[in-house]
Formats: C-alpha cells, structure tokens, sequence
C-alpha cells in the first residue's frame, strides 16, 4: 500500500486506539491532550515514511512515537505533576519510566470505555454522535463536520463544550456501575444505531464518507457485543448486515441514489445477509422484542427478491408492530410503501396524507411514486415538490429522471 493511502487509513483504525489508551491512563478530562499526542504522532509519521519509506511494522513504530510523544510532553509541561499525580514522591524517575501499555487487551478495554463515557447521557445526543466519530472512529473534524451536514465552526464549539463538560462533571473513563449499566447499554446502542443512520441515510453525496460510517457503527457494535451480548445488540447487528449488504446497489458510479425495486439484486452481499441472519436468530434468545428487532425483521424480507404477497403483508405487519412501540413519522412513511405492494396504492395515497412531513423532500418523492398511475397531475406536483425541497444534486437528478417519465395527461 502508498504511502498516501497507508496513513488515512491507520489513522482512521488507529489514532482512536492511542486516544482511548491515553484517556485510561490519564483520564477523559486530558482527551484534548491525548488528541494533541496522537495527531502529533501521525504529524510525524507523515513526514518521517515520505522520507525514509514505510517501516517494517507501522503500528508498532506509530504506538512507539506515540509513548515517546507523551514523555517529552510531560517532561516539558508541569501538567503531569501539578493535575495527574500531584502526590508522588519520585515524580522524575515516573516520567522517565513511564509506559503506556498498548497491548490488544488494553487497547480494547481502553476503546470499550471509552465508548460507554462517550455516550454519556449528560452530553446532548448531537455532541455524542460527534465525540464518537473523533475519538472512537478517528473522523476528521472536516469529516464529522460533512457527515452529519454541517461546519467545522460548529463541530469544533460541540467537541468543546462536552470535553468542558466532563471537566467540569468529573467524569471518569471507566465503566458504569450495575444499576446505571441497563440505561447507559440503552443509550451506547442509541448512538451506534444513530450513526449508522447518519452514512446509510445521509443527504450528502460523499459515498466514500457515508459506508465508512456504517463500517464504524458495526466496528462500534462488535466491540460492545465482546462485552455486553445482549438481544437488542444482536438484533442491531442484523440490521446493519441486512443493510450493509445492499450499500453498493443502492448508488449508481456517479452516486446517484437506486431505489429498492431497480437495486440490481445480484449486487447483494449474500455473505452479509447470511450473517445478519444468524444474529437475527441470536437476537431471538432474549424476551425483549424491541423496535431492533422489528427493524432487523423488516430489513430481512427485504433482503428476499422474489416479490410475493407474503412478503408484503409480512413486513406491513412488522411495521404495523413497530409504530405502536415506538412511533415515528419515517416509520409510518415507510409502511406506506409497503402498504402499497400489500394492498393498493389509493389505501397508501390516503394513509401517507395523514402523515406530517410535507417540508421532507422524502415524503413528496414518496407521494409522487403513489399517485404514478392514479393520478400523474398529482405525481408530478409531488415529486416538483420533492424537488425544491431536495439539497443535493444526485437526488435531483433522480427525481428529474421520475419526472421526465411521466405522462401529465392524467
């Protein structure tokens, strides 16, 4: 691998490895410190491989540089005498011997609190979405700040006020006792599937940035199950293989979205599917039936190509389910689609009405699909309307080409 290629590429797999340890070692309320140092450290590994070629073994010369950096950090800085142990005695034979263990387990240990810190329910859902993708998934701020649609200036004030947050709270990088582990486990599982979300669902046209989302909320979810093997997890790691397994069919080579019924279906990762079924079947061991559940059951029919009248009713039922454990607009919307293949597109025209989004460019698109063939007038308002309501020029495009196909007569 090139160099250019081999630096993104650690760092995005291991600058949150050198956080997470760091913070263990000398406590969340230095994770600004412990950015610092693992910048630095890839600052120089850049400038050192582009000179002298790429090392044996990278990782090791990168956690090497990484302690090192540490050391000249506190021998120069009073900060790890006056804040982290102003009570030892032989505080220069410290610094001098001073080790940060990055062995695999303390690594992963390291990682695994760190994600239960960062999903803290002190910090606002947006600040933990945004402390994930730096310090778990090692995003630049420029990254973060495209992935969740918005700019470094506000990415940066976020990061801020939660890193001053757990200052000023107190908070340790630990894991949370018995009786807050089942709320904060609800919370962890919140903000893994949120950030899936954020890639699969994304209005921005950067595909590189969105799968790698995905790929780090099941990296996420994978370490959290080593832990906690739990049915909601399970049930969440289906959903994300069902979903995973048709990331590449559903975006044409210029990014352009695919919708379900033109996906390609041989494009599907059957590999992907296969494992989101077996944790589907795990899932099934626990008695809790929680709305992962009923999203993993929906995303397993429609990983089935064949389009038959029991696939449909199936997955209206499980949405039927959904909605009345926990109801959201996006759910109802989605019924309606399969409202319309289960039984007519007039019984989903009249539920989707009912339904507020009318400012979601997702919901005239929607309308627009409905009404193609009941009433083209109506189509083609919805999807102009879909169309002013719409950001980026992919999904413009693809509601240009629905327009374009229909015919204003009827």
């Amino acid at each position: 691998m090139k160099n250019q290629e081999l630096i993104p590429n650690l760092f995005r797999t291991e600058f949150s490895k050198v956080v997470s340890v760091l913070c263990k070692t000398f406590g969340i309320s230095n994770i600004q410190l412990a950015e610092d140092i693992a910048s630095e450290t890839f600052l120089v590994a850049a400038e050192t491989w582009s000179l002298k070629g790429i090392p044996e073994n990278p990782k090791a010369w990168l956690y090497a540089v990484a302690k090192n950096k540490t050391r000249d950090f506190f021998k120069r800085k009073s900060i790890f005498i006056e804040k982290i142990k102003p009570t030892l005695s032989k505080k220069q034979e410290l610094i001098d011997n001073m080790e940060l263990d990055m062995s695999e387990e303390n690594i992963k240990d390291s990682q695994l609190k760190m994600l239960f810190t960062v999903c803290n329910p002190i910090l606002s859902t947006e600040a933990q979405i945004s402390l994930a993708l730096r310090v778990l998934c090692g995003f630049g701020i420029e990254e973060i700040a495209s992935a969740l649609l918005t700019t470094k200036t506000t990415i940066n004030k976020r990061l801020q006020r939660a890193k001053t947050k757990y200052r000023k709270e107190n908070i340790q990088l630990d894991l949370p006792s018995k009786n807050e582990l089942r709320e904060r486990q609800s919370n962890v599982l919140t903000i893994i599937y949120l950030l899936f979300n954020e890639g699969y669902y994304s209005s921005t046209n950067e595909k590189k940035i969105r799968k790698n989302l995905c790929l780090e909320a099941m990296r996420l979810l994978y370490l959290f199950l080593d832990h906690n093997n739990i049915s909601e997890a399970n049930a969440l790691m289906a959903l994300f293989c069902f979903h995973a397994s048709r990331f590449e069919a559903r975006q044409d080579e210029l990014g352009s979205p695919i919708l379900y019924d033109e996906q390609d279906k041989k494009s599907w990762s059957q590999e992907l599917i296969l494992q989101g079924e077996h944790y589907l079947h795990r899932s099934a061991k626990g008695e809790l039936v929680s709305k992962y559940h009923l999203e993993a059951s929906i995303a397993f029919w429609h990983t089935k190509p064949e389009e038959s009248q029991q696939k449909w009713e199936r997955i209206l039922q499980l949405y039927n389910h959904l909605l009345q454990i926990e109801y959201s607009p996006i759910a109802a919307l989605n019924r309606t689609y399969a409202l319309a293949k289960a039984n007519s597109k007039e019984e989903a025209i009249k539920e989707a009405l009912k339904i507020n989004l009318t400012k979601n460019h997702f919901y005239h698109a929607l309308l627009g699909e409905l009404y193609h063939g009941v009433s083209n007038k109506q189509a083609l308002e919805q999807l102009q309307m879909a169309l002013s309501l719409t950001k980026t020029k992919s999904e413009k495009n693809m509601i240009q080409m629905k327009i374009r196909k229909i015919k204003p007569s009827s």
